[in-house]
């Protein structure tokens, strides 16, 4: 295998070499590409493909302008105050329970996932809100910290997700589909969040106490009725989520098109709430330039790694060594899971999706699995795909939801407290994740039902 795959092999070496040095992962990618095409002798003319791929599959693809769009919608509606009304009325509601203010926070996570899909901007936005109130109503870190970053993360599974809308560019599969696909999932990982918080204020009460018997209560501010604050607080987002996921879902509007409702939507419900001004649409648009530059070289940079990978055999390795195993389709399907688990350690969702997917997709795609229809297979495939790649946002060394939460605590927690905070968390995705290759209705029924 080394004399046959051996330059194939040097690749995947050289990266995991340049990503532990720091070295910025889109340049990384395009420059190992580059290298090995000269090592390995590829044609001059080959190397042209790369920059019609780039350009042809990257640059004129009309379904990845919706990445700055939904990312737009994300950021304004973090400026806009939403989340932070909306926690103070759900905290009311909850005050009575014990771990009510988790669940809150949990179940903000949820509805601002469906509104954002912003992985850096939730867990930042939910840990600046919730944690200082979390800390002064007495709750235990290991908890606070992690139903933060886990409810953070929420955003890059439950639709509008930009994760699936890179996915439905790279496996050619329609982005609707995988929106109504992830919806239950989603929010299935939510209801898991939020029974283990309730289990665990039962069974350890001085993690989760009640509001009255914390060392420094937190007073209400906002004393209308409940009722009358819930319908403000939630209007908003409700419409705004509907809006774009509905013309989505009921074939109204393309996703494309949905993003530019989303973006303008969130500029008139940041209007609505007077937080829209001059410095704070300046301060979207250069933080959505950022984002989406970010998101746009790393894909330029594993479209050239994909393409030089594949030439020099990489492709046939991986078929060859995954189908060499004898195991069965579900052994396979678990030793595939298994393996972007262990890359979510090291690499981020992008890389995952843009360099290994492509190579796996063949190989599912001739898998037979009881109870999922050769029409659904690849789109269930692609949401465990991205269940998976939700815990490499948690996962240590390089989870980002980790070191966001270590920017925040600015040193009131040590790093080891955030990393045990979030181990529950990680093994409820990982359930949620079981589950859903147990019983893959769950990612099929609603997208069944719509056909």
């Amino acid at each position: 295998m080394l004399d046959e795959y051996g330059l194939a092999i040097a690749m995947v070496v050289s990266l995991l070499v340049g990503i532990f040095s720091g070295y910025p992962v889109a340049f990384l990618l395009g420059g190992i590409g580059i290298a090995f095409a000269f090592i390995g002798g590829v044609p001059l003319p080959f190397l042209g493909t790369i920059s019609s791929r780039i350009y042809g599959g990257v640059v004129e693809n009309w379904l990845l302008i919706a990445i700055p769009l939904f990312v737009f919608m994300g950021l304004m509606l973090e400026r806009s105050g939403v989340a932070k009304n909306l926690l103070m009325t759900l905290q009311r509601l909850f005050g009575r329970v014990r771990g009510g203010l988790a669940i809150s926070v949990a179940l903000l996570g949820v509805v601002m996932a469906a509104s954002t899909g912003i992985i850096g901007a939730s867990v930042v936005m939910l840990g600046l809100l919730a944690l200082p109130v979390m800390m002064r109503q007495g709750y235990k870190p290991e908890m606070a910290y992690g139903v933060v970053a886990a409810s953070g993360t929420l955003g890059i599974l439950i639709p509008p997700s930009i994760m699936l809308v890179l996915m439905g560019s790279i496996m050619n599969l329609s982005v609707g589909a995988l929106f109504k696909a992830a919806l239950i999932p989603g929010l299935l990982l939510g209801g898991l969040y939020m029974a283990y918080l309730l289990i665990t204020a039962m069974i350890k009460p001085e993690w989760a106490p009640l509001a009255h018997e914390g060392d420094n209560p937190v007073p209400t501010e906002d004393q209308s009725p409940l009722v009358i604050a819930l319908l403000r607080d939630l209007a908003g987002p409700v419409v705004l989520i509907v809006a774009v996921l509905g013309s989505i879902m009921a074939g109204i509007a393309t996703p494309t098109e949905a993003a530019a409702i989303g973006a303008a939507g969130s500029l008139f419900l940041a209007l609505m709430l007077r937080q829209l001004n001059v410095d704070v649409v300046r301060q979207v648009c250069r933080d959505t330039s950022k984002i989406s530059a970010m998101i746009l070289f790393v894909v330029i940079g594993a479209t050239c790694f994909s393409v030089i990978f594949k030439h020099l055999g990489g492709a046939d390795m991986i078929v060859d060594i995954i189908t060499g195993t004898g195991l069965g389709p579900y052994g396979l399907l678990l030793l595939l899971m298994g393996l972007i688990f262990v890359l979510g350690f090291f690499l981020e969702w992008i890389e995952i999706s843009f360099v290994v997917l492509p190579l796996l997709v063949p190989v599912v795609d001739g898998l037979d699995f009881a109870g999922v229809s050769s029409s659904g297979l690849l789109v269930w495939f692609a949401i465990l795909v991205a269940i998976n790649l939700q815990t490499s946002f948690l996962t240590p060394p390089f989870g980002y939801a980790l070191f966001y939460l270590k920017g925040i605590a600015a040193g009131n927690v040590s790093i080891g407290v955030i990393y045990r905070s979030i181990i529950p968390f990680v093994l409820l995705q990982l359930t949620g994740l079981i589950l859903c290759i147990v019983f893959p209705s769950i990612v099929l029924w609603l997208p069944g039902l719509t056909e």
